[in-house]
């Protein structure tokens, strides 16, 4: 049985990812659901996914690095995105992102010099998002962007 999916848990999993408007971990889907197996849950959204991909509606299931988050899909994003809410990232760490996109790999250190001590709550904000990978070099870090990024921005 426990090999099994049970339909309850896939419309208590796709309910937490319309609820919570944003991408959820494995972990996270697993803690609503109740359940312990990572593995049981990863089939979950992998069914949740082909369900969405068969359907013909204008939703799919997004996998955003180890995350999954509701979409809708690239035909109709375009016709509704002005009536999307605030944007995910705040106006001051975009653009240290797009400076960090047309840089990479930049060390942290040039950043500050370029935006100011501003730039190390931004980059935090970029790295709990999963934006932006951060590595200890000497005395300041190697900034890269994420697979998230790539997706996020359609690069």
């Amino acid at each position: 049985m426990a090999d099994q999916i049970n339909d309850e848990h896939l419309r208590l999993a796709e309910a937490a990812l319309f609820v919570s408007g944003r991408a959820l971990s494995l972990e996270e889907v697993a803690k609503v659901l109740g359940v312990a197996s990572l593995g049981y849950v990863k089939r979950l959204m992998d069914e949740l996914t082909r369900s969405y991909e068969a359907g013909n509606g204008a939703l799919t299931l997004a996998n955003i690095g180890s995350k999954y988050t509701l979409a809708v899909k690239p035909a109709y994003a375009s016709k509704v995105s002005e009536l999307a809410g605030a944007p995910e990232i705040s106006k001051g760490a975009l653009r240290i992102l797009a400076y960090i996109g047309r840089n990479e790999p930049v060390m942290q250190n040039s950043i500050v010099k370029a935006f100011g001590s501003s730039t190390y709550d931004y980059m935090k904000e970029l790295q709990e998002k999963e934006f932006v990978t951060a590595q200890r070099k000497g005395r300041t870090k190697r900034i890269e962007t994420t697979q998230k990024f790539r997706e996020y921005f359609n690069i």
